[in-house]
């Protein structure tokens, strides 16, 4: 049986059970609507059944156009509709769980924590392609439209199994700071997503990496591979070639995040770590708007509080935290005169487009 076909007879299914559950929903609660029974004349249930019957025309709607292209030969998608797919990119270390956090708890919202497939399609593209010049080669240029379709599938299908109850207007965020030297592929992968390109003083990105691998500190903690164990070690006995290694890690990935940025004609959004501590509320408004996607203030308000640094226990931040300083600038204290030059020298080009004032 052709796969399309295949993919039409799951996406058909799974769509009835959608709409049965919106039928079975409106008859138990039997909201007021002309025409339906059980009305009960609460203003506020007319709308909740409505907004329901507006979805449920969605995606009946939604359904029909899909079966049109699988007869066509043409995509199909499930769940995880790709416009409403947040990618939030740049690097480690910059206050991506913080607002990942923040968007999760949103109403209609979810979080892909990390899948890490922008490192693992970037590593291969970027640094083995060079080497690779031959038509065999899976990543060639000569085929790029190919592969990009076949990244673009394996993000959406490996969404849709770890996200099975998300609707089709729900959002899902994927935080991918260690990912993001595969940025401009995802982008163009999946060129109807929306971008969060987030940054932060490199600077600091470098005295945290520097404080989270030290003895005891919470990257010790959480993993103990060989690769974590070797940084450990250099935080102790070469404290400047890690810095130099998180440098230059930073230059790659924001810098690919910042090209993707650029050439990303979707809608998208520039979000410094400095800013949205200074004003979170201000910046998740900003955000949203940018993004154009609805979001109630009062939701936002709730959610910058419940994530704020305030509200964080005391034991649960400081030196060789998770958590640890939430201090822009605190660099300065942190880092030798030696190790502040590394990073200035390796970060340079975007040190001065992105912080021009530092």
């Amino acid at each position: 049986m052709p796969v399309y076909r295949t993919r039409t007879a799951f996406e058909v299914a799974r769509r009835i059970k959608v709409f049965l559950n919106l039928e079975a929903g409106a008859v138990r609660d039997g909201a007021s609507v002309p025409g339906f029974a059980g009305a009960s004349g609460n203003p506020d249930r007319e709308q909740e059944l409505e907004r329901a019957l507006k979805d449920r025309e969605r995606e009946v709607a939604r359904l029909s156009a899909k079966l049109v292209a699988a007869g066509s030969g043409g995509e199909l998608t499930g769940n995880v509709e790709p416009e409403n797919v947040i990618w939030m990119l740049g690097t480690a270390r910059t206050g991506s769980t913080w607002l990942g956090g923040m968007m999760k708890d949103l109403p209609g919202h979810d979080l892909w924590h990390e899948p890490r497939v922008g490192e693992f399609f970037g590593f291969y593209a970027y640094e083995r392609a060079a080497g690779r010049k031959t038509a065999n080669f899976i990543l060639g240029p000569q085929h790029r439209e190919v592969w990009l379709r076949s990244m673009r599938n394996f993000v959406l299908d490996g969404a849709e199994a770890r996200f099975p109850d998300l609707q089709a207007s729900d959002y899902l965020v994927i935080k991918e700071p260690n990912g993001s030297i595969g940025a401009t592929l995802l982008m163009q992968s999946m060129p109807e997503s929306r971008m969060v390109f987030l940054i932060r003083d490199p600077r600091d990105v470098a005295a945290s990496a520097l404080d989270a691998a030290q003895e005891g500190g919470w990257l010790s903690q959480r993993m103990t591979n060989s690769r974590v164990k070797a940084r450990v070690e250099m935080a102790s006995k070469r404290p400047d070639t890690l810095v130099t290694n998180r440098a230059r890690m930073y230059l790659q990935a924001v810098g690919n995040s910042r090209d993707a940025y650029e050439a990303h004609e979707g809608l998208k959004t520039l979000v410094k770590y400095e800013e949205l501590r200074a004003d979170a509320l201000g910046a998740m408004k900003r955000i949203y708007s940018e993004l154009r996607i609805p979001a109630e203030e009062k939701e936002l308000a709730r959610v910058v509080e419940k994530h704020s640094w305030e509200n964080i226990p005391e034991v649960e931040k400081g030196p060789g935290k998770f958590a640890r300083k939430a201090t822009p600038g605190g660099w300065r204290e942190d880092l030798t005169a030696k190790q502040v030059r590394i990073v200035e020298e390796i970060t340079g080009p975007l040190l001065r487009e992105l912080y021009p004032a530092g």
